[in-house]
């Protein structure tokens, strides 16, 4: 079968399934969810994401990787499984990293986790990775390759796949245009936009307007233009920031209190 049609085929199952699942994560899993509301876990419009995508085509293709060598079977599987997490983690640092340097837009966020590198990836989720690597060799990989089979044998269904790209590069168009317009003001203002804080912003102020609340069209605002909601985040982001710094300056000023405390206390323990 047709190499490339195979890899289509991957990226198309994997952008599909890893949606379901980065959506049913955010909504009962999540700690950055604490409302339980449905949000769409991607940049795009449509229920896919490319990550995923890349994904399961790099897991296919490591599953038939050779560790022969290994003569203990337990951990041959394990280092196998620990190889695929790594490769996935490093495609989800590449992406995340072409987004924040190009676009100047952090897609995802993990700073508040554990030795996290730049927010961008963490060994929490790699982990998950690993775990997420186990479950596709023991229980996808050989229904991947009967529906390859099933594929070649019914090349019609690569129109389906055409479908899906066709709809798809339509829908990368209008998310970049987006992006664009959201990577000149963070160049404009000289900071780093976080993607799921700005869909917040969006969505709550289409609830104050009474706005229809778009599941899938994060952007979109009945009433109030990109711009404009793109000027509230910055409003909430200097916001944010001051409150940074009126905390650390409690914190210092508690700080020195103590000292100071403690040395007033050291004096009348001498006297």
């Amino acid at each position: 079968m047709n190499e490339f049609l195979v890899i289509a085929f991957l990226f198309f199952i994997g952008s599909l399934v890893g949606w379901v699942l980065e959506l049913l994560f955010r909504r009962f899993i999540s700690d950055a969810n604490p409302e339980r509301k449905w949000i769409n876990p991607g940049f795009l419009v449509g229920p896919y994401l490319p990550l995923y995508g890349f994904s399961l085509s790099a897991l296919y293709i490591m599953a038939h990787i050779n560790v022969d060598f290994i003569q203990n079977e337990i951990v041959r599987k394990i280092v196998l499984f620990c190889v695929m997490a790594i490769v996935i983690t490093a495609i989800e640092f590449i992406a995340g990293m072409i987004f924040i340097k190009g676009m100047k837009i952090k897609l995802w966020d993990y700073t508040n986790e554990w030795c996290n590198i730049k927010g961008v990836i963490c060994p929490k989720f790699t982990f998950y990775w690993v775990v997420l690597s186990a479950i596709y060799y023991f229980c996808i990989h050989q229904s991947i390759q009967h529906a390859l089979h099933w594929l070649a044998d019914h090349l019609a269904f690569s129109f389906v796949i055409g479908f899906f790209y066709g709809i798809f590069i339509i829908d990368l168009a209008y998310s970049m245009n987006i992006m664009a317009r959201i990577r000149k003001f963070a160049i404009d203002n000289e900071l780093e936009v976080k993607y799921e804080e700005l869909k917040e912003v969006i969505r709550r102020r289409n609830e104050e307007y009474k706005s229809k609340v778009s599941f899938m069209f994060a952007m979109r605002s009945d009433h109030v233009s990109l711009s404009d909601n793109l000027k509230k985040y910055l409003e909430k982001y200097i916001e944010s920031g001051e409150n940074k710094i009126d905390k650390l300056k409690n914190i210092v000023a508690d700080k020195v209190v103590d000292k100071v405390a403690d040395k007033v206390a050291d004096r009348t323990d001498r006297k």
